[in-house]
């Protein structure tokens, strides 16, 4: 079915209850570039069967066929649809999560940023961020350091799909990697926000260098202006957006790279007075959760995980 022309589907609990239900719409993750309704089939599955839920999966569009941030876009159309038409389709229109995983994190966050000042709108009742991509700032904080050759996500992977998704290049990696790609002014400016010195003692124990800056790159700067923006990098928003967030659940892994990035945000929202249940997975890894329902493939952590996102859901 489409939600204001975007592809969405929906998953449903048997259960005959005529109670209008709590709905969750889920934005995979994927890096803007993969990923699809198909992918996360298993797990919105689950979300639905689990805690008799109304799930609502978004089919954005895919760069580069379509260019960031089409995705947004998309998706923000298709979460406004569903606020506001939430009741024909049995769902609560107070009872609606936002939840993303990966990347998928990153676009609840951005367009939040719009939603929490509609007042046209019910307003979300909570997010649920899944190792979220939160920043394309500072590649070098702990966990870039320690899991930069950790399976499932590179960095240097990472780095090179994020810019392609961006920009529609995959040049000068190196010089991103290396942080050139911001001035000075703007390394003070996010430091309060983004900086190793606010990452817990316990996240550097398995090995952290301090990290010298590249030689800033005017040329790269400009390629990668757009990263600056809150609604790519969630983190540098304004704390007086971020502290009309809802209530988050927060699933961080220890051998992710993106989890000090998920820390920092549990940081925020916890300064701006936004409640976070925070749980983090020390044998997890960046993509654990769609390893769900693969048998022998599928680690004890997958389930502890998504439990834990279960009893977070239903609370609401």
């Amino acid at each position: 079915m489409l939600f204001d022309t975007v592809p969405v589907r929906l998953y449903r609990c048997k259960t005959s209850n005529p109670e209008k239900r709590r709905g969750l719409v889920w934005i995979h993750g994927g890096a803007g570039l993969f990923g699809s309704l198909k992918s996360h089939e298993r797990l919105c599955r689950f979300f639905a069967q689990e805690s008799a839920t109304v799930v609502v999966s978004i089919g954005y569009p895919l760069a580069p066929e379509h260019p960031y941030p089409a995705q947004q876009r998309s998706c923000y159309a298709a979460v406004s649809y569903f606020l506001e038409h939430a009741q024909d389709l049995g769902v609560d229109p107070q009872r609606i999560v936002l939840g993303g995983d990966s990347s998928g994190g990153s676009v609840v966050a951005a367009i939040s940023q719009q939603l929490v000042f509609r007042k046209d709108l019910p307003q979300v009742r909570a997010h649920v961020l899944i190792y979220p991509y939160l920043q394309g700032v500072d590649f070098n904080l702990p966990s870039y350091q320690q899991n930069q050759s950790v399976p499932l996500l590179l960095i240097r992977d990472m780095v090179r799909i994020g810019k392609f998704y961006l920009t529609g290049k995959t040049s000068d990696v190196d010089g991103v990697m290396a942080n050139a790609h911001y001035p000075e002014h703007l390394r003070a400016k996010y430091q309060k926000w983004i900086s190793a010195e606010l990452i817990p003692e316990e996240f550097k124990v398995r090995g952290y260098v301090p990290f010298v800056p590249g030689r800033f790159s005017e040329d790269l700067f400009k390629e990668c202006e757009r990263a600056f923006d809150p609604m790519f990098s969630p983190l540098l928003m304004e704390d007086a957006v971020l502290r009309r967030f809802p209530e988050t659940f927060l699933l961080t892994c220890e051998y992710d790279i993106f989890r000090d990035d998920g820390w920092l945000y549990k940081k925020r929202l916890e300064d701006n007075g936004v409640p976070v249940t925070w749980h983090h997975l020390e044998d997890g890894f960046h993509g654990i959760t769609s390893l769900l329902g693969f048998g022998p493939l599928e680690f004890p952590g997958t389930r502890r995980g998504l439990k834990s996102t279960i009893q977070f859901l239903e609370r609401f």
